[in-house]
């Protein structure tokens, strides 16, 4: 049974946006797939799915690629270049945007590009697996607190092999960046020209100590200090996948399964803290982008329901309840509790 809900994919033959297609239409959600190669867009024609061209620089193109769409998700990077142009036709359109990047700079730019434009509007950046779930996590951590004094963001992942657009995206990254990273620290984003720290990260069993890498900052360092009154949040990424993340001759992501899915297993780790207590949740699942299908779709899906609370520009965990989200995301994603 559908939805009566027809949804764009901008982005619909990439990686991820082919998850997002499978998703979509899983849950009975009509799909326009949208992208720039028309040759690639082809390739997830479809019973029920309308193939639209559309180009960047052309407003035009990206006027008619979402005629008759109630809502659109990016999954185009880089999102530097794909997000400002695809939220503003959204906003044209009167129809919510919400996108999967991972892109630190392409998120700080939509908050700060679009805060007053979207106002009564719906803008969320991030809802992916990067930014959206660590949000959501922190964010059912905190429970009644309103504030904290750091949350700690632990990725464990059994191998990232990165897909073409994730290689892209870190090049845009690195380029804006000039050689510096980003940390987010006294409440405020700070440019480091020194390097990563090293150290242990104890994870829940049977993982137990992993080597990792501190202060790898990802896309939770906006979300979540977007809405909660955390002045550190701190990200950290085991040190294997670090190091295959970037390197030249890591392969893509291989399918193991009917659905796309690699092996890769994920674990991610958070620890809230304020002053002497200490609140700790993780989630489990398989492949991270396949696991962000689920993520937005379930957001679009309580966006159009009107199980929202906010609007604007905002993040997953100032949107949604985020008990009962991550609730939604099993059997993809398993959620516990630990302190």
């Amino acid at each position: 049974m559908g939805t009566g809900y027809k949804v764009a994919v901008f982005g619909a033959y990439g990686h991820t946006g082919r998850f997002v297609v499978a998703e979509l239409r899983e849950r009975g959600f009509e799909v326009l797939a949208v992208g720039r190669d028309e040759v690639k867009l082809r390739d997830v024609a479809g019973p029920e799915i309308e193939l639209r061209q559309a180009t960047i620089g052309v407003a035009a193109s990206l006027n008619r690629a979402l005629e008759g769409a109630d809502a659109v998700i990016n999954a185009a990077g880089p999102f530097a270049e794909t997000g400002a142009p695809v939220v503003e036709a959204a906003l044209r359109a009167g129809i919510p945007y919400l996108d999967v990047a991972a892109e630190l700079e392409a998120n700080i730019d939509t908050f700060a590009d679009f805060a007053d434009r979207a106002a009564g509007m719906t803008v969320i950046p991030a809802m992916a697996f990067f930014g959206g779930l660590g949000d959501l996590l922190v964010t059912a951590a905190m429970a009644d607190w309103t504030s904290a004094d750091e949350a700690h963001i632990a990725y464990a992942l059994s191998n990232w092999h990165p897909t073409t657009g994730t290689r892209a995206a870190g090049q845009v990254s690195r380029d804006r960046r000039g050689g510096q990273r980003l940390r987010f620290s006294g409440g405020r984003i700070e440019r480091r020209d020194d390097a990563l720290p090293s150290l242990d990260w104890d994870f829940p069993a049977p993982l137990g100590k992993k080597a990792v890498l501190g202060e790898f900052t990802m896309a939770d360092v906006v979300t979540v200090p977007s809405h909660l009154d955390i002045p550190e949040v701190v990200t950290y990424m085991t040190v294997d996948a670090a190091r295959e993340v970037v390197g030249p001759d890591t392969p893509t992501p291989a399918a193991v399964d009917e659905t796309g899915r690699s092996s890769q297993t994920f674990v991610v780790d958070v620890v809230v803290r304020s002053g002497g207590e200490e609140r700790r949740i993780v989630a489990r699942g398989q492949d991270i982008y396949a696991v962000t299908a689920p993520l937005v779709v379930e957001a679009v899906e309580r966006v159009l329901d009107g199980r929202v609370k906010a609007s604007g520009v905002v993040s997953a965990g100032k949107m949604f309840d985020a008990d009962s989200f991550l609730t939604a995301l099993a059997p993809h994603v398993t959620v516990e509790k630990l302190a």
